[in-house]
Parts: structure tokens; C-alpha cells; sequence
């Protein structure tokens, strides 16, 4: 492949040393092309239809169930196992053998064979091996506290204390979604032709959003078995609050180092939306549009709950920034402004902030927006052009590493890190260069480094030489001068980040990943792992619809009506 195949005609784009800066990454938020959200808007557009199709759950609510989703085409099943662990065996990593929830998307009907032999593997995972049938394999553990807390609450009758509800934000957290072939299932060459989840994650993302249905029956059911005719349902704002919560840690990190030219696409396209409505004016009607949906966000950002103290302070600044964005619409559309030049402002504020805006003003345009959900998917080849020369490459690590060839690699703080699969837990890891063990094992995540090693052996050839020839002597950089060659001649790139580095944040790897899934609710633990959700206020399973659900808000409900309104600070969650 021609590495030049990524370039072509396309709107202007900002640079990606804007885009690819690992803090703006680290700041990203769902938009209108964040999979979830392409999800939903297929499943309304097309009419998709889940129903409860078996539920054999005893009165403690172990057993198993089945969901059917219909499209216009085929059917799928999602299988559920429900099953009783000790709190202690309840552990979000992947080292964890027992789950309280275990769970398939399954591509077609589910006999008694195929059920059996589901029983027998999917509470497994790993260990198990499952029929290509199987489109997802999943599994989930419950917030103790809110799942407690529901139960009691609605089989007395009453709805529960919303504030518990904000402080989690979902019933089911997922620690780990698989696809892609692992573990026997369907490989995603298989979903290429398929209509209903050719989209990047879309079968992973429909996996999850059928497991909230099974959540929230779930708590109705064991309410009424608790409660009998007592037991009332969770009020339907409150059901569309929670979503499905997602513990993800450092093994998602690799992805995007190992797939970038995923990570290009992804990217470069979400700016090929940005760069498709910039041009337009802002006009009274679209600050009419945007400002509540900024004001939303500011609230929505309050209602966070983070135990980590840095993000509390990144959502308190955005929320600050915000309000001054808000206060400049009215000026730009006075001054007859176009979007491109609100969102040049708006670099004067809070990378969080200008995320947050970016978002919001996708949402204006849904005709020009939506339709770059359908390029999303990757040729992820790394290839070399025929004929260029050590000179050619050196020019263009000059123009697109300059990043990379900056950083001084004989400073210890720039090598610092080294990331490494431990033996025994099978878990990416990181550990300190020349004081902790593993760095025999390090792994090839080093892009600036080798980039840096690159450059520094390729300025002692001479310009004219054949790169194919400097690579028989030296084989050693085949691998990064193909990324480089091929990346350096994409949209946007490489991800500019030095993750050897003192100061690296591996938190900014997740949050761009997640984001671009559509997770909410940004709550690190740690600066290695973090929770989000899914699907929070995104329409129930009997109302799929095409709206907008951005920025979820607790809603406040009496048991009998379906309005909502907005609460603000919650207590800690500790769940």
C-alpha cells in the first residue's frame, strides 16, 4: 500500500500538533460520532427492537437470561449469566476469576445445545472458548451500594434516594468487553459484511446497552420478590439516568500505541466533522441551540462525583471557562463570527473546556456531523513507499516529529518509565527504569525514543541513499520507519506523547479511547485507571430514539411523574 493513500482531498484540519497533544486527548468528551451514539441513532433509524426473550432467575436472582434484538435483517441474543460470588472474589481486574454478571451477543438463535455449551464457557471468559456465533463475550460486576440500595428502596414502595444514585451512576460496571476473534468468537472480518455492526465497536457498544436493560429488570424482579405487590419500578428518568459503569485500566493504553492508524482515522475524521462546520456563521439561533447545552455541561460537571482531587479541579476550571464561553456567543454572533474563529478563542481556556465546546457544536449540525460515523473503520497497514531516499525521511520527521526529536533521551526523566507484561497477572504494567524488575520484558511501546534513535543514526548517511538500503544494514528500524513513513503522511498521526517520560499520564491514553466510545462521568482512581459510564441518559430500550443525550443530568422525580430537573453536589461514592 501506498502510505499516501491517507492524504487526498479533504477539509482544512487543525494541525495535529494541536489535536494530538496528549492533554486535549486527555480531555475529550462523547460526541455525535462516539459509538454509542451511532449505535443508538442506527437502532432508531432502523427500528431495531430488544425484547425479554427467557428469564430463568431464582428468587436471589441467579440463573440465566436472554434478550433478542431484531433488526430490519437479522436477530441476535444476548445470553446472561447471573451468579453468586463472596464480596471478597468481586475485582474489577483482569486477574479476577469470578464475576457477578457474565455475558455473549450471539449472532442468530440460541438452541438448547449452543445454550449448554455457553453455560459451560462464557462464566469462564478467558479460560472458556466459545462458538463463532458469539459476537461479544463480556462481563460485569454490581455497584454493591446502589444495587443494595435500589432493591430495598422499590420493594418497600418507594423510589430510592436519587443522591445514592449520583454517586455511581450505574448498577453494572463491565471489566472487560471482548470482540474481534479472541477467545474463539467471531472475528471482525466477519462483521465487515455485516449490516447491523459493520461500525467500529458497534457489536461490543449494543452488547453493553442490552446488559442496562437486564440491570434494570434485574432489580425490579428481585424487588418484587422481596416486596410482593408492595414493590414498586425505578421511576423512568432514574432508569434513564443509570447507565452501565466500566472499570478500564493501563491494558487499554497499548491499543492505541499499537493501532494507530485506528487512532488516525478516528481522530482525523472527528476533525473532518469539526472542519465541515466551522466555516458556517454563528447566528442567533445556534447560540439559542448551543448555550443550553453548554449550561448543561456546566452542570453536568458539577454533578460529577471523582475522588481524584486533579480532576475535580479540571471540572471546577471548565466549568469557570464555560461560563466565559458562554458569555462570548451573543458577541460572535453579533459580530457576524464564524465557528472556526469561536473555537480559536476558545484556546485561551481549559483544555477540558474546549472539548466541552467542541462537542456541544457538533451537536448543531447533525446533517453535516453524522455521517462520518461511516468511515471510522481502519486500513491499519504500515507500509513504505518504493523509491524514497534516507533524505525524504529525514525531511518528514523534521515536519511531523518534531515532537519526538526534540526530547532529550539522555536525560533520565525522558526515559524514566518502561512498560512491561508481568508473567504472572498477564497485565501491562509500568515500572521504574533501574529499579524495578521487568525491564528485560519491555515492551515496543517507545515511539518517541525510537524515533529519536532513528533520526540520530539516519543524519550519518548521506540524503541521496536509499532507505531500502540503510534498512539491510541496519533491520533494527524497519518497523518504526514504516510508522513513521506511513503516519507522517496521515491526517493526524502519531499521538505526540512521550510515554517513558517522568510526567507521562497514562490517564490521557484511556480518556481519549473512552471518549471516543462515548463513556461520561470521567472518574480516575488512580493515574493508571479510571471508571466512566455508558449510556447514562441515553433512551430506554422500548424509546430508542434519534435525540440528543449529551452530558447526562440527575433528574428530580416524584414516583408518579416523568419530568426531570437538575441537583447539583452528591455525596462520595464507595462503592
Amino acid at each position: 500500500m501506498d502510505a499516501h493513500r491517507c492524504t487526498g482531498t479533504q477539509p482544512q484540519l487543525r494541525h495535529p500538533d494541536t489535536v494530538m497533544a496528549p492533554e486535549r486527548l486527555g480531555a475529550m468528551h462523547q460526541t455525535r460520532i462516539s459509538f454509542v451514539r451511532s449505535l443508538i441513532r442506527r437502532m432508531a433509524n432502523q427500528h431495531w427492537q430488544v425484547s425479554q426473550y427467557h428469564w430463568a432467575l431464582s428468587e436471589l436472582g441467579f440463573g440465566t437470561a436472554i434478550y433478542r434484538l431484531q433488526t430490519p435483517e437479522n436477530h441476535y441474543h444476548l445470553v446472561v449469566f447471573s451468579d453468586a460470588i463472596a464480596d471478597e472474589e468481586r475485582n474489577d481486574r483482569v486477574i479476577a476469576e469470578k464475576w457477578d454478571i457474565t455475558f455473549a451477543l450471539v449472532q442468530g438463535d440460541v438452541d438448547d445445545a449452543l445454550l449448554t455449551q455457553l453455560q459451560s464457557n462464557v462464566p469462564l471468559q478467558e479460560a472458556g472458548r466459545n462458538s463463532s456465533k458469539v459476537l461479544v463475550l463480556a462481563r460485569a460486576n454490581k455497584s454493591v451500594r446502589v444495587f443494595d440500595h435500589l432493591v430495598e428502596s422499590l420493594s418497600r414502595g418507594r423510589q430510592p434516594d436519587s443522591q445514592v444514585l449520583a454517586s455511581v451512576g450505574y448498577i453494572l460496571r463491565t471489566t472487560a468487553v471482548y470482540g474481534n476473534g479472541k477467545f474463539g468468537i467471531a472475528d471482525f472480518e466477519i462483521l465487515k459484511n455485516n449490516c447491523d455492526f459493520n461500525l467500529s465497536f458497534s457489536a461490543q457498544m449494543c452488547a453493553v446497552y442490552m446488559l442496562r436493560q437486564f440491570s434494570l429488570d434485574w432489580i425490579h424482579f428481585l424487588a418484587r420478590q422481596q416486596g410482593g405487590d408492595k414493590a414498586v419500578e425505578l421511576a423512568r428518568p432514574l432508569q434513564r439516568y443509570l447507565g452501565v459503569g466500566n472499570a478500564t485500566g493501563l491494558g487499554m493504553a497499548p491499543y492505541l500505541i499499537n493501532h494507530p492508524r485506528i487512532v488516525d482515522q478516528w481522530l482525523s475524521e472527528r476533525e473532518k466533522a469539526v472542519a465541515a462546520i466551522s466555516g458556517k456563521s454563528v447566528t442567533p439561533a445556534g447560540c439559542k441551540t448551543i448555550i443550553p447545552l453548554l449550561q448543561r455541561a456546566c452542570l453536568h460537571l458539577q454533578q460529577v462525583i471523582t475522588i481524584d482531587d486533579h480532576q475535580r479541579t479540571l471540572n471546577h476550571q471548565a466549568v469557570s471557562d464555560l461560563e466565559a464561553v458562554i458569555r462570548s456567543l451573543p458577541v460572535a454572533a453579533k459580530q457576524h463570527q464564524v465557528w472556526q474563529h469561536w473555537l480559536e478563542q476558545n484556546q485561551r481556556y481549559s483544555y477540558e473546556a474546549q472539548e466541552i465546546a467542541l462537542a456541544c457544536l457538533l451537536e448543531l449540525y447533525p446533517e453535516d456531523v453524522d455521517n462520518f460515523e461511516n468511515t471510522m473503520n481502519a486500513d491499519e497497514n504500515l507500509a513504505l513507499s518504493p523509491g524514497i531516499t534516507v533524505g525524504d525521511l529525514q525531511q518528514l520527521l523534521a515536519s511531523r516529529y518534531r515532537w519526538a526529536l526534540d526530547i532529550n533521551f539522555n536525560q533520565p526523566e525522558n526515559s524514566y518509565w518502561f512498560w512491561y507484561r508481568s508473567e504472572d497477572k498477564e497485565e501491562p504494567r509500568m515500572g521504574i527504569r533501574g529499579q524495578e524488575p521487568g525491564e528485560d520484558r519491555e515492551l515496543g511501546l517507545d515511539v518517541a525514543r525510537q524515533v529519536y534513535r532513528l533520526n540520530q543514526v539516519l543524519s550519518a548517511e548521506s540524503g541521496q541513499c536509499s532507505l531500502a538500503e540503510f534498512l539491510l544494514k541496519q533491520p533494527q528500524f524497519r518497523s518504526i520507519a514504516r510508522r513513521t513513513w506511513t503516519l507522517g503522511h496521515c491526517p493526524m498521526g502519531d499521538i505526540q506523547m512521550n510515554v517513558l517520560s517522568q510526567t507521562a499520564l497514562p490517564m490521557h491514553l484511556l480518556r481519549c479511547k473512552l471518549a471516543m466510545f462515548g463513556a461520561t462521568k470521567f472518574d480516575p482512581r488512580s493515574d493508571r485507571w479510571v471508571r466512566v459510564t455508558f449510556f447514562q441518559g441515553a433512551p430506554l430500550s422500548d424509546e430508542i430514539h434519534d435525540g440528543e443525550w449529551l452530558f447526562p443530568l440527575l433528574p428530580v422525580t416524584d414516583t408518579a411523574t416523568d419530568t426531570t430537573a437538575n441537583t447539583s453536589s452528591q455525596p462520595e461514592d464507595n462503592a
